[in-house]
């Protein structure tokens, strides 16, 4: 029959449960707020290195800006799939005016598309 370890720590002799990072059980677990600071600080420092394209970005009516980047955000499940199989299907459209095209594409992936509403449903008992 296996030998257990004697159990040094007097919280758990007690029968207490206290957490501590498994990596190093000397060490504290790092509390929430910095993590989550780390990861906004990481967020930041990668999207400074984005940016866009001079030639991408043109004004006029026949450039395609809000609205039209609604409708492709929409669309952009079923234009992903056509895209696999004709080079002519593109998911998004260039030149487009910019962030408001970025801002509709991403409300139609996010809103309509349907990608917030059913990752947010839990099941219900």
């Amino acid at each position: 029959m296996p030998v257990s370890p004697a159990i040094t720590d007097p919280d758990q002799r007690e029968g207490r449960f206290v957490p501590h990072n498994i990596a190093n059980p000397h060490r504290p677990a790092r509390p929430a707020a910095a993590r989550a600071a780390f990861l906004v600080c990481l967020a930041l420092a990668l999207s400074a290195c984005a940016s866009q394209v001079p030639l991408a970005v043109e004004q006029g009516q026949s450039v395609p800006g809000f609205w039209w980047g609604l409708w492709h955000g929409f669309v952009f499940p079923w234009a992903f799939i056509g895209s696999l199989f004709s080079p002519d299907i593109a998911v998004y459209a260039v030149p487009n005016t910019g962030g408001w095209y970025d801002f509709g594409f991403f409300l139609g992936v996010t809103v309509l598309g349907g990608g917030s509403f059913f990752g947010s449903k839990g099941r219900r008992r």
